[in-house]
C-alpha cells in the first residue's frame, strides 16, 4: 500500500522567497534522490505550504524516517533556524484516481 508523507509550513512573509527557492531547488530534490518516494508536489495558499511526498509502500517510508530524516531536516535547519513552523502527517493511500480520455 502506498502511503503520503506531507509536511506543512507557515512561512512568514519575509522568509517566502528564500524558503521557495529553497524546497523547489534543493530539498525536494534531495527527498527523492533517496529513492523511497515516486514522486511529490509542493503547494501554497496565504503563507502556508504544503509538501507532498507519494512513499513507494509504508516500509520505503520507515526506511526513509529511519536512514535519511535527520540529515535532511538538519540541512532545512542550517537555512531556517528559526520562523517556520512545521508539521507532518503520514496518510494511508486507500484508492488513487485519473481522469483518462
Amino acid at each position: 500500500m502506498k502511503v503520503t508523507y506531507e509536511v506543512t509550513a507557515v512561512v512568514p512573509p519575509k522568509f517566502v522567497e528564500a524558503f521557495e527557492e529553497y524546497m523547489r531547488h534543493r530539498h525536494i530534490a534531495d527527498v527523492l534522490a533517496t529513492g523511497y518516494f515516486e514522486s511529490a508536489t509542493f503547494s501554497r495558499t496565504d503563507g502556508k505550504y504544503r509538501m507532498k511526498y507519494v512513499a513507494r509502500s509504508s516500509e520505503s517510508l520507515d526506511q526513509y524516517l529511519a536512514n535519511d530524516t535527520m540529515r535532511l531536516r538538519d540541512d532545512f535547519y542550517k537555512h531556517f533556524p528559526d520562523g517556520i513552523e512545521l508539521s507532518r502527517e503520514i496518510w494511508d493511500v486507500i484508492e488513487a484516481f485519473e481522469h483518462s480520455d
